[in-house]
């Protein structure tokens, strides 16, 4: 990951297994807090969750930092939908 202290990153979780996502679970600034927080996600995870295949990614994103994380997840599923559907356009 490049080293960005002003850019904005999302910790999104997703199902390895079955590809559902599990939303936007936290949104930060910088590099750093980013990895941080993945890495709290991770070690907080119960072996169960674990096992049901359930992980945690860092991306880049413009949302902003420390917004509510079901508001960052519905803003992420729009700009998602509006470039599947622009994609879909060409």
């Amino acid at each position: 990951m490049r080293n960005n202290s002003e850019h904005s990153f999302a910790i999104i979780r997703f199902n390895e297994k079955t590809y559902i996502s599990g939303g936007v679970m936290a949104v930060v600034k910088g590099t750093e807090s980013a990895q941080r927080t993945l890495n709290d996600f991770e070690w907080g995870q119960s072996q169960e969750d674990r096992s049901a295949g359930w992980r945690y990614f860092i991306e880049e994103t413009d949302l902003q930092p420390g917004m509510d994380p079901a508001k960052a997840t519905r803003l992420r599923q729009l700009q998602l939908d509006l470039q599947d559907s622009q994609a879909k356009a060409f």
